[in-house]
């Protein structure tokens, strides 16, 4: 098997918690190299990953020819313009999302992969999970009948820290982008269908940047209903509701983080329940992007997907503004 010697973008705090180890422990993938200026983040990486190679700037490491592929976990406004740069230099991107900010970001970026001739994709980490998997067979299956209605959920309170780029406009936060993205997209994935309609959005903007959202949307075949806040109690879960059963997924965002991932089938009689303890969806999300790389497998989330979400995406800020 060919290792993937992978470049990461920014000594983040995400990346070293999560993406960091996960390449680290991926099969066929190899932690090779960080940017940072800053030698205090870069011993964090160093800590799990003895022999990190460290640049003092992003440019230094698109310039190293050593390195098969670049994780970016910029700031949002941020991911645009150094994953261009990425694919410019030769390198096979993974970005985390939104990878872009509106459907036209998505269409510079394929056509860009195109010209490449290279993978880039939006770090969308749940689809890789074997729950996500199982629930889109159940559903696209008939194991609740016709699917009636989709409702999904994602909150957590980071009030107290004005400071997090989440809670900044300059840096394209807000709820919607970091974490509507998965209630979006969880109900896109399970049921292969595209919204045709939001008739309802109720966005609430604290310092410009949407903080609650919401959400009213009508599927060909069902409807949909979502609500994403940083300003309440964490908690997860997405509903399949059908006319002949109800499937939930009662950690489907924050698998084995937020919760054990757990799936659970109704359908009037013993209620079943699926469990996945230990599984690591951003190891899998790796592990998938090194398979494609190598021209083992096609990658299950590529950037036509991502800018489905962005297109319903931007139909909530457009019914949120009142257009």
């Amino acid at each position: 098997m060919t290792h993937i010697r992978w470049g990461i973008l920014g000594a983040a705090d995400f990346a070293r918690r999560f993406m960091a180890p996960a390449i680290h422990a991926a099969k066929g993938a190899e932690l090779y190299a960080l940017a940072t200026s800053s030698p205090d983040k870069a011993a964090g990486f160093s800590d799990f990953a003895p022999g990190l190679k460290v640049h003092d700037s992003y440019d230094a490491l698109l310039a190293d020819p050593a390195i098969d592929a670049v994780y970016i976990p910029l700031p949002n406004h941020l991911h645009v313009e150094w994953s261009l740069k990425a694919l410019a230099a030769g390198k096979p991107v993974l970005c985390e999302k939104p990878m872009g900010l509106n459907a036209d970001d998505y269409d510079r970026l394929i056509t860009a992969r195109d010209n490449a001739g290279l993978l880039a994709a939006e770090a969308f980490m749940i689809v890789h999970h074997p729950q996500f998997i199982r629930a889109r067979e159940l559903v696209q299956g008939g194991a609740i009948g016709k699917l009636m209605h989709v409702d999904a959920t994602f909150s957590f309170n980071n009030a107290r820290d004005a400071a997090n780029i989440r809670n900044r406009p300059e840096t394209a936060g807000g709820a919607m982008r970091d974490i509507g993205v998965y209630v979006l997209g969880a109900a896109r994935f399970v049921t292969g269908q595209e919204p045709v309609a939001v008739p309802y959005a109720n966005l609430r903007l604290e310092n410009d940047v949407d903080v609650f959202a919401q959400i009213a949307a009508q599927f060909p075949d069902f409807s949909y209903s979502g609500v994403v806040s940083m300003r309440m109690q964490p908690r997860q879960q997405v509903t399949f509701h059908g006319d002949r059963g109800v499937l939930t997924l009662s950690c489907p965002f924050n698998a084995n983080v937020f919760d054990l991932a757990q799936l659970t089938l109704d359908t009037g009689g013993p209620i079943t329940t699926e469990r996945w303890p230990g599984v690591n969806h951003y190891v899998l999300q790796v592990e998938n992007f090194g398979k494609a790389i190598r021209g083992e497998a096609d990658y299950p989330c590529p950037l036509e997907f991502s800018r489905g979400t962005q297109v319903m995406m931007d139909m909530i800020f457009a019914k949120g503004a009142g257009r």
